[in-house]
């Protein structure tokens, strides 16, 4: 079973969808095969934060596992207020 990954903003822009799959895996691992399969994101991602399942991630990305079956929100600094 695939992870859901949705881009949202500049993302979406970098990458040129708004969503797309992979396989599950670390948060780090995930993260590095979206900047494989889109290199424009590589200017994004660091800047982003994370949902897993609609809960905020803290810590480090290799240290969060994203099990089959999940959605990943990629979440880019949003202006205004």
């Amino acid at each position: 079973m695939q992870v859901t990954i949705r881009l949202f903003a500049a993302a979406r822009a970098a990458a040129g969808v708004s969503s797309t799959a992979t396989e599950p895996g670390t948060l780090a691992g995930i993260i590095a095969e979206l900047t494989d399969r889109f290199p424009g994101l590589a200017e994004v991602l660091p800047r982003c934060s994370y949902l897993v399942d609609a809960t905020a991630v803290h810590g480090e990305p290799a240290q969060i596992t994203v099990p089959g079956g999940s959605q990943v929100d990629v979440l880019p600094p949003f202006a205004g207020g």
